[in-house]
């Protein structure tokens, strides 16, 4: 088995994970954190996060950036008919259409996979480079979205963009401890990384947060695409990956991402008429998707 099918594989059971999970605590949502503690269903959502982000780390060592960040968005795909299979109910038409754009702009967007001979790493001066870089670009879309009256889909970009480095970073970090175990984190480009990815994963929740305040549908879009976006950026960039079929790879992947876009977006739009609906109406679970934005290390 190549190690192209296996990080494909890791990825499909990474979102199955954290779908699996985004369910559950949407389920619980409305429960106090005390009351949250105390309950066996809470701890598994926490689980299947978990196992989501391991095989996700894990996938990152098998397969380059470019194709392994895209596969997050189908959290947000796999959601959506777990959801109405615990509410017992049938998926609807828009969420069918959601599904099918998705998965068909999914496909474009891994046309952007590399065909680098072995799974790169970010050396040192890269590695500093890249998180000053981010570090300026957040602060500039974090200050652009605390102007009164400004969108918050400049939150949702500086969400998908921070989950994106992080997962670049991941992969850095990954592959030094394949190959030296925790000896590894004696690199200084390693103990950088695993800091930066700290960084990065708070920063990028507390903008998905500030995103959702002028509601969830536009922002979660934005923040889904923005990070496959800057992976592929990075990947291509700085870790030798290269655009598969070249100019004309290249704007299928972007056909792609503008398909893979309205997908989400009428995932999310559904979303947002079931929330609107009287309780009464509303089914007892319904899809997380506000969960699953935040699952991806990819921070997805």
């Amino acid at each position: 088995m190549s190690m192209v099918v296996i990080a494909v594989l890791l990825c499909v059971a990474s979102a199955a994970g954290y779908a699996a999970g985004a369910v559950l605590q949407e389920r619980l949502a409305q429960r106090p954190l005390g009351v949250l503690v105390r309950m066996p269903l809470w701890w598994a959502a926490i689980a299947l996060n978990g196992v989501g982000a391991a095989l996700h780390v894990v996938a990152l060592r098998y397969g380059p950036l470019s194709l392994v960040q895209p596969f997050g968005v189908l959290t947000l795909v796999l959601a959506v008919p777990l959801a109405a299979l615990l509410a017992r109910r049938a998926v609807t038409a828009v969420e069918g259409r959601g599904i099918g754009l998705t998965v068909a702009g999914l496909i474009g967007i891994l046309l952007l996979a590399g065909t680098t001979t072995g799974i790169g790493v970010l050396t040192t001066a890269q590695l500093v480079g890249l998180v000053l870089v981010t570090a300026a670009l957040l602060t500039a879309l974090g200050g652009w979205s605390a102007v009164p009256g400004a969108s918050g889909l400049w939150a949702a970009v500086a969400a998908g963009v921070s989950f994106g480095v992080s997962s670049a970073l991941t992969q850095t970090v990954a592959v030094h401890v394949t190959a030296d175990g925790f000896g590894a984190l004696r690199y200084p480009a390693v103990t950088v990384a695993v800091l930066a990815i700290a960084a990065l994963s708070t920063a990028g929740m507390l903008f998905t947060q500030r995103s959702y305040r002028a509601g969830l549908g536009a922002p979660l879009a934005v923040s889904t695409l923005a990070n496959p976006v800057a992976a592929a950026a990075i990947g291509l960039a700085l870790l030798g990956e290269q655009i598969t079929g070249g100019s004309l790879g290249a704007a299928v992947a972007l056909a792609g991402a503008v398909v893979a876009g309205a997908g989400v977006t009428l995932l999310t739009r559904a979303q947002t008429r079931g929330a609107a609906k009287p309780a009464a109406e509303r089914p007892v679970v319904t899809v997380g998707v506000a969960s699953a934005g935040l699952g991806n290390l990819s921070a997805p």
